[in-house]
């Protein structure tokens, strides 16, 4: 995955899906319980991205290692396989399925100010994953791990992931341009229990011109509830 200057967020909405449990000490094992865990529990939920512009209601459904997005006005669905070694997006609009890669993963969809790249949950696979120790975020004790973009990725250097170190969620994602400077922000800021698990309630997306710490846009994706 290429974390675009549009985001790498609505990919990231399922980190707030809070996977299983992982204690392991190396960064390669810690990722891989964020990596298949958002379809570990089936489910079909009513969700919006809200930003500047009027909400975008969708439908989020998660089963057999598949995340489908679907939106309506006009109809669109968009497909994530997650497989142990990678992930692959493709998309049904006016009845004809396509696979989605290549320049067109920069796109945005619709108004939303997500791109198909957002979905992608690729950065996960990005090789040479560094543990950096551990780090609090909104006082939850959690693992710190750069991870270096692969070759040929055109904007990032580095994706820098805190994974909650009792429950195995994502809690914040962060892009990096090659000098270093912040583009991407992506932070859950609520959770909520349905049906006994602990799911996102909202995630904030930020974008960052580089070296200026005040957000260019704010958008977030939010769970409503169970269909």
């Amino acid at each position: 995955m290429n974390l675009s200057s549009a985001g790498i967020s609505l990919a990231l909405l399922l980190v707030g899906f809070f996977p299983v449990v992982s204690h392991a000490q190396d960064a390669v094992e810690i990722l891989q319980s964020a990596r298949l865990s958002p379809t570990s529990h089936p489910a079909r939920l009513r969700a919006q991205i809200r930003g500047e512009s009027s909400p975008a209601p969708l439908t989020i459904t998660l089963k057999d290692r598949v995340i489908s997005y679907e939106f309506s006005n006009p109809d669109q669905t968009i497909f994530l396989k997650l497989d142990p070694q990678e992930t692959k997006l493709s998309e049904r609009l006016d009845g004809i399925t396509t696979n989605i890669s290549g320049t067109r993963l920069h796109e945005l969809i619709r108004d939303t100010g997500v791109s198909y790249e957002d979905l992608s949950l690729g950065f996960l696979y990005w090789p040479r994953p560094i543990l950096q120790g551990e780090q609090a975020i909104r006082t939850r004790p959690a693992w710190k791990i750069d991870l270096q973009a692969p070759s040929g990725e055109p904007i990032y250097g580095v994706a820098r992931v805190w994974i909650d170190k009792e429950s195995g969620a994502i809690l914040r994602i962060e892009g990096y341009d090659k000098k270093g400077l912040l583009l991407r922000r992506f932070e859950i800021v609520s959770a909520q229990k349905i049906d006994g698990l602990w799911m996102l309630k909202q995630m904030r997306i930020e974008t960052f011109a580089p070296g200026n710490p005040d957000p260019l846009s704010r958008n977030y994706l939010e769970v409503i509830g169970k269909i």
